[in-house]
């Protein structure tokens, strides 16, 4: 038996070797059927067409809306009414992107947007992950009420808020503490706290602040058209989106070994040192993730901005949306002239966030697969 086995692949050696030798003495055009003519090659052949094609047709459904945008942004208005011009423009200008950058303020937006994505967003990553932390790793009562919660920011439209939101920031006091430190609170007797702050001769006379009274008169502080809303939302973990983030930072905390905490309280390190040195360096790839989705969702935000922004002191990017006035014109193809340059207006929008997606493309894809939301 054990001749048998060790002739075995002796034999099979042979035999393949006399195929070969057979095959390449065959005429050069039999070798050529033999190879190409045949089910299996005609079946790939057919397959990685069809493949390409499909591939090709996609790109082109995706990438023309871009490319018809693109081309439009460098025409002039003869283009336009020029039937024979379609992808490529017959008078290349830069008109168009000149008075956008010059007359619709697009540098002053972008300082503008820039501040307040920024800031914005690295409060939302901070604050989030300190949120999804404590819902990962920490067992107390009413954990399941408070992701509830956070679930249910994803699931209510925030047009529903809109008119509550403005309110709030129109009027903006905190449980009424202006309202009682000025003594103007509707609720409970605050002569007591006068009496204090007389005493201590902080506010002067009365105990009670003319500043604070000034502030509501109206009933509150006006924190519209100011970066304020933003951020208190951002701090508070209920801005735009901030329910997913925690999703997601919850979903990458669960994944990670209890060990590495239990040895570091062993090592005499507090829960926040924990969190703060131990924690958040692995998480780096998942926080940026949750920063460029907030940054990027900021930066093209129309709906807070517009909320809480009611005058036009503040330009943000949004508010680059518009006719430059040395556009403005009167001729027969005025109705794809001013549609191209809103689209030039997007495409100057969106450039700050392509550049930026090129450079952290890899954190984004490592930040998704280490969520927990794909399977390996």
């Amino acid at each position: 038996m054990n001749a048998q086995e060790s002739m075995a692949p002796k034999i099979k050696k042979e035999t393949k070797n006399k195929i070969k030798v057979e095959f390449e003495r065959t005429p050069l055009k039999e070798r050529l059927k033999a190879k190409f003519i045949n089910t299996a090659f005609i079946g790939n052949v057919v397959w990685y067409l069809f493949r390409f094609i499909l591939l090709v047709g996609i790109a082109y459904i995706v990438l023309f809306p871009f490319y018809s945008k693109i081309a439009g942004s460098f025409m002039s208005k003869e283009d336009f009414v020029d039937v024979t011009v379609m992808l490529i423009p017959k008078h290349f200008s830069l008109d168009i992107y000149k008075f956008i950058l010059l007359e619709n303020n697009y540098f002053q937006a972008f300082g503008n947007t820039l501040l307040l994505a920024g800031s914005t967003a690295l409060i939302q990553t901070f604050i989030c992950c300190l949120i999804a932390y404590g819902l990962a790793k920490f067992k107390f009562k009413g954990a399941k009420l408070i992701f509830g919660a956070v679930i249910l920011t994803m699931v209510v439209p925030h047009q529903t808020l809109q008119l509550s939101l403005f309110m709030h920031f129109r009027f903006f006091d905190v449980f009424g503490i202006l309202g009682f430190l000025s003594g103007n609170a509707s609720v409970g007797n605050v002569e007591w706290l006068n009496n204090i702050l007389a005493s201590i001769n902080i506010f002067g006379d009365g105990g009670t602040s003319k500043l604070l009274q000034g502030l509501v008169a109206d009933g509150g502080i006006n924190l519209n058209n100011t970066f304020w809303p933003l951020i208190v939302l951002s701090l508070t973990g209920l801005a735009f989106k901030n329910g997913l983030y925690i999703f997601l930072l919850r979903q990458f905390f669960r994944g990670v070994p209890d060990e590495l905490e239990e040895s570091a309280y062993i090592d005499g390190s507090g829960t926040f040192r924990t969190f703060i040195q131990i924690i958040l360096p692995l998480s780096i790839p998942m926080m940026i993730t949750v920063f460029l989705f907030a940054f990027s969702w900021q930066w093209t935000d129309d709906f807070y901005t517009k909320l809480f922004f009611t005058t036009t002191k503040t330009v943000l990017m949004p508010d680059v949306v518009a006719i430059p006035k040395s556009l403005e014109t009167n001729y027969a193809g005025q109705n794809l002239y001013y549609p191209a340059i809103r689209n030039t207006c997007g495409l100057l929008i969106m450039l700050p966030l392509i550049i930026m997606y090129l450079f952290c493309q890899k954190f984004l894809v490592q930040g998704i697969e280490r969520s927990g939301l794909t399977a390996d």
